[in-house]
């Protein structure tokens, strides 16, 4: 019986085995079929987001960042991060809300500095968002992070909102993006940066995030996932726009104290 018994287990474990190596070449299939779609889908995105950036609009929101800023993995552009940023901007304020996505494909912090800052530096956004960094996670280098995040975060304007890297949730990778959203909020703690929670509001999905909240090369968030991402940054939005108000009200004040004072 113990022989018999002992056959049995080993089978069982041949078979679980066997089925975790099935599933790892299913994975692997997947992913390499989802990385070929995700690719085809950057000029489409692109193109979409120049369309966006011709329109006029009463705010300007401008975007730094790679392919999540873009919106690559979501059904479609508007569905990325930045498409429901812009959303919540528009329902919040009542007003047109012109979109310039800045974000690069496959960027990380030293193409956002010479591609993307230049560019920035020619616009005057009443709202900034900046998500860039995790491109830089597979090579990392903490004093070349810790000197291109400082680079990025000096040419920003005192209102711009700031991500965190979000979660890598597994080992070795979480530790490294541990370490450079250290860097980064201390840098920006520094110059008076406002920095978002993305990680936390990420890695709390757990799990049941991991296995629904990304598209099929299991890297890129889909829609549910950018929605997430797109919650990071609400609360700190809706303080920027109180204070576009704000100066605002002060201005119309101001005008009509002038008006008096001329009629006076």
């Amino acid at each position: 019986m113990r022989r018999r018994a002992l056959v049995a287990s080993v089978v069982a474990a041949g078979g679980a085995v066997a089925g975790i190596a099935a599933w790892v070449r299913y994975l692997a299939r997947r992913q390499h079929h989802w990385r070929g779609v995700l690719s085809d889908a950057i000029p489409v995105h692109s193109l979409y987001w120049r369309e966006q950036a011709a329109k006029e609009g009463e705010l300007l929101y401008v975007a730094v960042g790679d392919s999540a800023a873009q919106g690559i993995g979501a059904s479609r552009p508007a569905h990325g991060y930045v498409g429901f940023v812009a959303k919540h901007l528009r329902e919040r304020s009542g007003r047109t809300v012109r979109v310039v996505n800045l974000g690069i494909s496959g960027a990380r912090l030293r193409e956002a500095i010479e591609k993307e800052l230049p560019r920035l530096a020619k616009l005057d956004p009443d709202v900034l968002t900046v998500s860039i960094g995790a491109n830089d996670m597979a090579d990392f280098d903490p004093e070349r992070f810790r000197t291109e995040i400082a680079t990025i975060l000096d040419a920003l304007p005192s209102h711009a909102i700031v991500a965190d890297l979000p979660s890598f949730y597994f080992l070795p990778a979480e530790r490294t993006v541990l370490v450079a959203n250290r860097m980064l909020r201390e840098a920006a703690a520094a110059r008076g940066v406002r920095v978002v929670p993305l990680h936390r509001l990420t890695h709390r999905q757990g799990l049941w995030g991991v296995s629904t909240q990304f598209a099929g090369d299991l890297f890129h968030p889909n829609d549910r996932g950018y929605r997430i991402w797109a919650a990071a940054f609400t609360h700190a939005i809706d303080d920027r726009l109180r204070q576009l108000g704000e100066r605002a009200s002060a201005g119309a004040a101001g005008s009509g104290g002038a008006a008096s004072d001329v009629q006076h």
